[in-house]
C-alpha cells in the first residue's frame, strides 16, 4: 500500500460507499488519512440504559436485537423498532418513517446508538437514534476496547463528518485496516525536522496516528496543530516562492515624491485621511525600487480607496517612460462589473477633469472616452477598435475596464501600473495576466472592501504587501444601525417615510428573487425581491416609485434601473444583494435588509456601505425574524462595531473564517481555517518559510516539499 495509491486496490468498498466517498473527496489512501475527525466522543460520557432520564441527549453501547417493522398504531406511519440492551438493563429503540433500518442491522450485534431519550406511557424509548454496527464494546462495558486493547478506564473515540452511505464508524475502521498495512513507517515528514523541534510539534506519523486515535485530548489538540500549521506553512511557501520570482522581474522605476502630487490632490473634494496618506507612501515607496510592486490596499467600505488609485495613477501617468522625454507611462484599472467600470470612469474623468489627460473605459457593452472632441468636459461613445488603437499608441494613459482589459486584443505601449478593485472576484489566472501585459512587467495594486481578519490576509495574500485604510473621510458618517423586530415594523416605516419625503432614497434587499413553492420541501421561506416590491408599492410606500433588481436579470436592464435610481426616478430600489459591491447613489442614505440572519457580517456590512457615500446621515434597518442568541449576538455586533475589521474578526472568533469567506472561495481545508484564528501560528508559518525561500528559493534542498507545495498548489485557488 502507498500513499497515493486507490483506495478501492486495498480495501473492498461497495459501489454506494464508492460514490459516498467521492462525494466526499477521499479517492486514495493519503485522502482517507487527512481526512479529520471534527470531534471525538469520550467513553467516560457513555450513559448506561439505567441511568437515562427523558429528555436527554445520550450515547450508549449495547447489544441490539428484536428487530422488526410495523406500522405506528394510530397514523399508520412505517417503523423499526427493536430492543437495546447493556450490562445494566434494555431499552426499546424506535425510528419513525425509517422501517429498512430493522433490515439494515443484524439480530445480536453490537452497536453504538446516539439520541434523545424520550418517554410514552411511562416507559422510556430511544427515538431515532443515530446507530452504527460496531466490532467490540468499550472497556467499561465489560468488553475489550473498540479501538484495541488496554486498561484505560475511558478513551477518545473520533467522529468524522458523514455523508450518506459512508458512516463515521466505516472510515475509522478503513483508517485502521491503512495504519496495519506498515505505511505510516514508509511516510517521509515533508516539514523541515529543524522546524518540528522549534515549535514542538508531532512528526507525520504520530500526528496521524494522534488524530485519528488518540489518547487524551492534549494528543489530539497538538496532532491539529501540526496539521494546521503544515497548511498555513505550504500556502505561505507558495505565496513566497511566487514573491521572489515576482521581485526577480525588472519594473518601471517612478521617481515621484509626495509633494508632487499636492497641488493634484488638492482638487479632491475632501482632504485626504492620514491612512490615505500613509498608503498613498507605501505605494510611492514601492514605486522607487525598481522591482514590481505587489500591494494589497484594504479599505473599509467609503474610506476611499479610488483617491489613493487615481493619486497612485497620476504620478504614473505624469512620468515619462525611461529615456524619454515625451509621452506617458499608462494605467489598467479593471473591476468586476460593467456598473462598477462605469462609475470607477465618472470618477476618474472628475479627478483627471482640469489636466487635461485622456481617460478610456472599455467593457463588453462598447467603449468611451474622456474628454470629447465637442464637450472638453464630458465623455464620448467611441469605437472599440479606435480606442484600442489609442491605447496601443500610448494616447490614452488611463484605460477603466472589466475583465475585458486582459484579452489578447488589449494592448499597451508602456503599461506600467495595473489595479484590481474587489481582487477577490478575480481568480489567479486573471490576475497573472493583468499583471503580465506588456514587456515589462508592470506595478500591481489589489484594493477590496470586503473585511478580512489579518491572520486570514497574512495567509491567502502573503505575496502581497498590505496597507489599510481604517479611517472614513471627513464628513461621512457612520450608519445608525437599528435590529428590528416584526412588532415594531410600522414606526420604522414611518422613519423612512419621512426620509423619503425630505427627497432622500432607499434599498430593500432581501434574501430571494421569487416567491418559494410552498409545495416543495425544505424550501427556503424568506422574503423575495418581487413580492416585497409589490407589497410595499401597495400596501406601504404608495406615493413612491418602487424599483426593483436581481441577478437574473440582463446586465443592460440592471443599468438602466441603476441609472434611474441614481437619476431620482426610482424612490424605492428592492434587489437582491447584487448590489452588494461598490455601486455608488450618495442620495440613497437608507437600507433595509429583509432577514438580515441569512446573511453573513461581512456581507451585511458590504451592504450597509451602500449608503455611506455622501455627508447626510446614513440609516441601516436589520430586518430579522430570528430570535436564536447567536443570531442575535451577531446582529447587535453589526450594530456597535467600529469598522469592518472589528466585524471580520468578531465573525472569525463567532463562526470561524469557513462560515465568513466559505472554504470553497479560499482553498482551506477546515483545519487550515482553524489556524487563521490563531495570529503567532500564522506568523510563525509565514517567518519560516519565508526563511525557506531566501536559502533555497527552488526548495532543492528539501525535494518532498517541493513537490508537496506543487501538488498543493492546484487546491489553492483564493479565488
Amino acid at each position: 500500500m502507498k500513499n497515493d495509491s486507490i483506495l478501492t486496490d486495498h480495501l473492498r468498498i461497495l459501489p454506494p460507499q464508492q460514490k459516498a466517498l467521492k462525494k466526499i473527496d477521499i479517492l486514495t489512501v493519503e485522502d482517507i488519512l487527512h481526512y479529520f475527525p471534527s470531534r471525538y466522543g469520550d467513553t467516560s460520557e457513555i450513559k448506561s440504559i439505567e441511568s437515562l432520564a427523558r429528555g436527554e441527549a445520550a450515547v450508549i453501547f449495547g447489544k441490539i436485537s428484536g428487530l422488526k417493522m410495523k406500522k405506528a398504531w394510530k397514523k399508520k406511519i412505517p417503523m423499526a423498532e427493536g430492543m437495546l440492551e447493556d450490562e445494566t438493563g434494555s431499552i426499546k429503540v424506535v425510528w419513525f418513517n425509517q422501517p429498512y433500518l430493522a433490515k439494515m442491522l443484524q439480530d445480536g450485534s453490537f452497536v453504538r446508538a446516539e439520541g434523545k431519550v424520550s418517554e410514552r406511557k411511562g416507559e422510556l424509548y430511544l427515538s431515532n437514534p443515530k446507530i452504527e454496527n460496531i466490532a467490540k464494546l468499550p472497556l467499561h462495558t465489560g468488553a475489550t476496547s473498540l479501538f484495541g486493547e488496554g486498561n484505560e478506564d475511558h478513551y477518545l473515540y473520533p467522529v468524522y463528518p458523514e455523508t450518506r452511505g459512508v458512516t463515521s464508524n466505516w472510515i475509522f475502521h478503513a483508517i485502521q485496516k491503512v495504519f496495519k498495512s506498515g505505511l505510516l513507517d514508509e511516510l517521509v515528514d515533508p516539514i523541515p525536522e529543524s522546524i518540528l523541534k522549534k515549535y514542538n510539534l508531532p512528526t507525520l506519523k504520530t500526528a496521524l496516528i494522534w488524530i485519528h486515535t488518540p489518547k487524551n485530548k492534549d494528543d489530539a489538540l497538538s496532532a491539529r496543530k501540526r496539521f494546521a500549521f503544515e497548511e498555513v506553512f505550504f500556502i505561505q511557501l507558495e505565496k513566497h516562492k511566487s514573491r521572489k520570482l515576482w521581485q526577480q522581474h525588472d519594473s518601471f522605476e517612478i521617481s515621484k515624491k509626495f509633494s508632487e502630487l499636492t497641488d493634484f490632490i488638492s482638487r479632491f473634494p475632501f482632504p485626504l485621511t492620514e491612512a490615505q496618506k500613509k498608503s498613498v507612501n507605501h505605494i510611492l515607496d514601492d514605486f522607487k525600487k525598481g522591482v514590481p510592486m505587489a500591494r494589497l490596499l484594504e479599505g473599509d467600505v467609503g474610506s476611499g480607496k479610488t483617491a489613493v488609485a487615481a493619486t497612485a495613477s497620476f504620478a504614473v501617468i505624469s512620468t515619462k517612460p525611461k529615456n524619454q522625454d515625451f509621452g506617458n507611462l499608462q494605467v489598467a484599472y479593471m473591476v468586476p462589473t460593467e456598473i462598477l467600470a462605469e462609475q470607477h470612469f465618472e470618477s476618474f474623468v472628475k479627478y483627471f477633469a482640469y489636466t487635461g489627460v485622456q481617460v478610456g473605459l472599455i467593457t463588453g457593452s462598447g467603449a468611451r472616452k474622456f474628454p470629447s472632441k465637442i464637450n472638453p468636459l464630458g465623455a464620448t461613445n467611441i469605437s472599440r477598435s479606435q480606442l484600442l488603437k489609442w491605447v496601443a499608441s500610448g494616447e490614452i494613459p488611463i484605460l477603466i475596464g472589466t475583465h475585458t482589459l486582459i484579452q489578447k486584443s488589449v494592448k499597451f505601449k508602456h503599461l506600467a501600473f495595473s489595479i484590481i478593485d474587489e481582487q477577490h472576484k478575480f481568480g489567479t489566472t486573471q490576475r497573472q495576466k493583468f499583471r503580465e501585459r506588456g514587456g515589462v512587467i508592470p506595478h500591481l495594486l489589489s484594493m477590496t472592501a470586503t473585511p478580512i481578519p489579518r491572520t486570514l490576509a497574512l495567509t491567502v495574500y502573503g505575496d502581497l504587501d498590505l496597507s489599510l485604510l481604517d479611517e472614513l473621510p471627513p464628513g461621512r458618517k457612520w450608519p445608525i444601525t437599528e435590529i428590528v423586530l416584526p412588532n415594531t415594523r410600522g414606526q420604522v416605516y414611518e422613519k423612512i417615510r419621512k426620509e423619503l419625503r425630505s427627497g432622500r432614497q432607499a434599498y430593500v434587499i432581501c434574501p430571494r428573487i421569487d416567491e418559494p413553492d410552498p409545495t416543495r420541501e425544505m424550501a427556503l421561506i424568506a422574503k423575495s425581491v418581487t413580492e416585497e416590491a409589490k407589497r410595499l408599492k401597495k400596501d406601504v410606500f404608495t406615493e413612491f416609485q418602487v424599483g426593483v433588481m436581481h441577478g437574473k436579470m440582463k446586465p443592460g436592464e440592471k443599468d438602466e434601473v441603476m441609472n434611474d435610481f441614481k437619476d431620482g426616478k426610482i424612490n424605492i430600489l428592492v434587489s437582491t444583494s447584487v448590489v452588494e459591491v461598490g455601486v455608488n447613489v450618495p442620495n440613497a442614505t437608507i437600507i433595509i435588509i429583509e432577514g438580515a440572519e441569512r446573511f453573513g457580517l461581512a456581507q451585511l456590512h458590504q451592504l450597509r456601505g451602500r449608503v455611506m457615500r455622501s455627508s447626510h446621515q446614513p440609516y441601516c434597518y436589520i430586518f430579522s425574524e430570528t430570535k436564536s442568541g447567536k443570531s442575535m449576538d451577531r446582529l447587535k455586533a453589526l450594530r456597535t462595531a467600529k469598522s469592518g475589521f472589528e466585524l471580520a474578526e468578531f465573525d472569525l472568533v463567532q463562526r470561524g473564517a469557513g462560515e465568513l469567506y466559505g472554504r470553497k472561495q479560499w482553498g482551506l481545508s477546515d483545519i487550515g481555517m482553524e489556524a487563521i484564528k490563531n495570529l503567532k501560528m500564522v506568523e510563525a508559518a509565514r517567518l519560516e518559510a519565508g526563511k525557506l525561500i531566501e536559502e533555497d528559493p527552488e526548495l532543492k534542498k528539501y525535494p518532498i516539499l517541493k513537490n508537496q507545495i506543487d501538488e498543493k498548489r492546484k487546491q489553492f485557488h483564493f479565488e
